[in-house]
């Protein structure tokens, strides 16, 4: 019984029991590599961004690209483990998708160590066939 609970439980996180569509599907896809390359302190982040991104971060600071650039590479914030835990939204609106999912998240800000619960609600852009994170604002979750 416990092996079907966890299946159960693994489909609907990932939400693969979910109907997306191809473009849906890419964004869902564009998100899980943005927290992979976040959590590995990876360079590549930067080709999923939009020149024009801006980031709203739970602590209140607003970052556009070239803030996001160098704090990142100063290794200002490093992310230990970036963990979805669940889609809410996934809205497709012509060249736009909004996402809301929340995820765990554990690090170290200025070698202060964290960890908390997001809510994310983020906005992809298609550009020339491309998805690219356009915004993204996080609240965190007191339990």
């Amino acid at each position: 019984m416990k092996y079907f609970a966890f299946i159960f439980l693994f489909f609907y996180i990932f939400g693969f029991s979910q109907n997306y569509s191809k473009h849906e599907k890419a964004v869902l896809s564009k998100a899980k590599k943005l927290d992979s390359l976040m959590q590995n302190n990876d360079d590549k982040i930067i080709n999923l961004l939009s020149p024009d991104v801006s980031f709203g971060h739970s602590n209140g600071w607003i970052q556009n690209l070239d803030d996001f650039k160098k704090d990142f590479s100063s290794k200002r914030v490093i992310y230990q483990e970036i963990k979805q835990i669940e889609i809410s939204e996934l809205k497709q609106n012509k060249r736009s998708i909004s996402l809301r999912r929340t995820i765990n998240v554990s690090g170290s800000y200025k070698s202060n160590d964290f960890k908390m619960k997001l809510a994310l609600l983020e906005i992809w852009i298609k550009n020339r066939s491309v998805w690219k994170l356009w915004s993204r604002q996080s609240v965190e979750i007191k339990l």
